[in-house]
């Protein structure tokens, strides 16, 4: 909507070219974001507490987390609305890549709400079939490929950018790309659900996350950043960086209501819906090796899953204690707070580990 404004008015009111820059409007839409989600977050919470949507514990998992039984989830709708709300308002509603984005969030975000609602009405831990959940995730996935190949005419669609070596890409085609756009996001997706478990657990990660991926976003909008740094130009990227500002601020204001003691947890509403839209930008971006380094610890968490089970129908026996990992680390006798914090420190390398793809080259 700035956007739109500061082109019709900024001869008029010349403080309206600030939002001509991107990273203006970006630090913009963090703080909007922050401030909306801890000003409406109260009410949420209320909201969700009058629903009785409280959130079932799993049975075999750690005791510690009994307490946390009737803790009012799906608050990943404040995120969602937050993410919305000020991308409508500070992003450039002409770029496709913002739609598609909304479409991507909105889109898994209502696969999630319908998997908590059936957990918490008919008190079913599992909720929506996990073969239900891919078939829509798959759907979703499918048409974000559609779209940036046919309407968006994504740079470099059919080459799969090999990170560390100059120049190496892989030719996949149409059905390649297609079938890598599927993995990546609903990959991305489920990752991020395994991974929201504790307190706080999720909400930091996706800021280091999103932080590198509007890095990565910035540069390749950039057409002599990009040539110079050997990354794909991709035109028009530049508003994933409002995109990620605007994650990252709603992020920011839900983790001030789920940090330890929780009052509210993410559920799949959020959860499901972050991840897709996370590895929508890694895709737009052509990153998607940078962007497995970068998620490291969603990776790691949904790699414990497929591990033991994988092991458990082979040998009948387990590999951790428990899984995801984070609750295996519990049951070893760290406190939740130390699974956290550790997981968070471990974030930032990933982070740091990505961006340094950028140069070695």
């Amino acid at each position: 909507m700035f956007v739109f404004l500061s082109n019709l008015f900024e001869h008029h009111l010349g403080a309206l070219r600030l939002f001509d820059y991107v990273t203006f409007r970006a630090l913009v839409a963090c703080l909007f974001s922050l401030l909306f989600s801890i000003l409406v977050g109260e009410r949420v919470i209320a909201w969700l507490t009058k629903l009785k949507v409280g959130q079932s514990v799993r049975d075999d998992g750690p005791q510690t987390h009994l307490v946390k039984t009737g803790t009012p989830t799906m608050g990943g709708v404040l995120i969602i609305i937050s993410v919305v709300i000020t991308d409508l308002i500070f992003a450039d509603l002409f770029n496709p890549y913002i739609w598609l984005l909304l479409f991507v969030l909105v889109g898994t975000g209502t696969i999630g709400f319908i998997d908590d609602y059936r957990k918490i009405v008919y008190k079913n831990s599992k909720g929506l079939s996990g073969k239900k959940k891919m078939i829509f995730q798959a759907l979703i996935a499918f048409i974000a490929g559609l779209v940036l190949l046919y309407l968006v005419h994504l740079p470099k669609t059919t080459e799969f950018v090999i990170p560390f070596f100059k120049g190496v890409a892989y030719p996949f085609g149409t059905l390649g790309f297609l079938v890598l756009t599927y993995l990546v996001i609903c990959g991305s997706s489920n990752a991020v659900n395994l991974t929201d478990g504790l307190d706080g657990l999720v909400s930091f990660p996706v800021i280091t996350v999103s932080i590198g991926l509007g890095i990565f976003a910035y540069v390749a909008s950039n057409k002599i950043f990009a040539s110079h740094l050997l990354l794909p130009h991709v035109p028009g990227s530049q508003e994933l960086v409002v995109f990620s500002g605007s994650l990252i601020g709603s992020c920011l204001g839900f983790l001030w209501f789920n940090a330890y003691p929780a009052r509210v947890f993410m559920g799949d509403v959020g959860s499901l819906a972050i991840g897709a839209a996370l590895g929508t930008m890694a895709i737009i971006v052509r990153q998607e090796i940078a962007y497995a380094i970068l998620a490291g610890l969603f990776v790691m968490e949904a790699v414990s899953v497929i591990m033991q089970v994988g092991y458990f129908k082979m040998r009948r026996k387990r590999i951790f204690l428990m899984a995801p990992i984070h609750h295996h680390f519990e049951l070893k006798g760290w406190k939740e707070n130390q699974v956290v914090v550790r997981f968070w420190v471990i974030s930032i390398v990933l982070l740091l580990l990505s961006l340094s793809t950028i140069k070695l080259r």
